[in-house]
């Protein structure tokens, strides 16, 4: 009776150990979190009273030096955004398409000879690809454009784009293969049953039970686009320029963060303090993304509810 009681007690402080540890990475997690946005947002609002936060949110020229610099971001978030919607449309695709073959088509044998060749692409450093883009795909672009008659530049948002998706197809390919792996074979014998095709199978029953899966996939290849700066700066450019033609040299909020803050300028002047405002307004843009993803993988999971008995 005794001996039972003393295992009792002691299971009861390894327990509440493990609690106090689990706790505590938990609080590390939120702590961190909060001390980057106040970290941040105290920089910011100091920028915000030497400069207007309305002409930041809303101008059309960016231009920073000693003595006259003006700091209308449009340009910059415009950059981002185009730069990152490139990546994006050949990434999702290509590593969705990937994912789908892994998991529904490929062999077995073929899977596992596959899969550690495409993971090794998430390997390769950031700077190789930069090299890749800058020495072979935007020479290329430009030459295409030649004899189409069309004008490129060397620097171009479509070159840092396709490679910057090209780096993200592992993300999302190894990501989708698992949740698309992860859905019940019952789902798929019951689908067959009722009398359809392996497409049909795939289109209507398979992906729709994993799009929450896939479209956290797609948001970490976003957030990875988005926080690129190698490639934009050897493939894009550095120059903030405010235009709908991919073929244009332009660049991205990081870029700019990047030279802000490795400038000659004093840390109290505008200039270095230009770029946590961009830091934040970029950390907000992320957050409503989030907020707005989480809602539609609510929507999908109630939909596509798997009984897992």
């Amino acid at each position: 009776m005794f001996e039972i009681q003393s295992q009792n007690k002691n299971r009861a402080r390894k327990e509440a150990a493990v609690n106090a540890l689990l706790a505590s990475a938990s609080a590390i997690a939120i702590v961190t979190t909060i001390g980057i946005l106040f970290s941040i947002l105290l920089q910011a609002i100091e920028f915000f009273q030497l400069e207007s936060l309305w002409y930041f949110l809303t101008g059309l020229e960016w231009h920073m030096s000693h003595s006259d610099s003006t700091f209308g971001a449009v340009p910059i978030f415009a950059g981002t955004f185009m730069i990152t919607g490139i990546a994006l449309a050949v990434s999702i695709p290509v590593g969705l398409g990937n994912a789908i073959f892994l998991s529904e088509y490929a062999s077995p044998s073929l899977r596992k000879s596959l899969k550690p060749i495409l993971e090794v692409l998430a390997g390769i450093p950031t700077v190789v690809y930069g090299f890749f883009a800058a020495l072979t795909v935007a020479p290329a672009i430009v030459s295409l454009s030649d004899a189409l008659g069309i004008e490129a530049a060397y620097n171009s948002a479509l070159a840092s784009g396709v490679i910057m998706g090209v780096m993200i197809v592992p993300i999302i390919s190894s990501l989708c293969d698992d949740v698309l792996c992860a859905v019940p074979a019952s789902q798929r014998n019951a689908a067959y049953g009722l009398g359809m095709n392996q497409a049909e199978m795939i289109r209507d029953i398979v992906v729709p039970s994993a799009m929450p899966g896939i479209i956290s996939a797609c948001l970490l290849g976003f957030a990875k686009a988005v926080g690129e700066t190698m490639i934009v700066v050897m493939a894009a450019g550095l120059r903030p320029n405010l235009s709908w033609n991919p073929l244009e040299d332009m660049t991205t909020v990081t870029v700019r963060i990047v030279d802000a803050l490795v400038g000659d300028h004093a840390f109290d002047s505008p200039q270095t303090l230009s770029a946590f405002a961009l830091g934040l307004v970029l950390f907000v843009i992320t957050l409503l993304l989030n907020m707005i993803s989480v809602r539609q993988i609510r929507k999908f999971k109630a939909k596509y509810k798997i009984n897992r008995l």
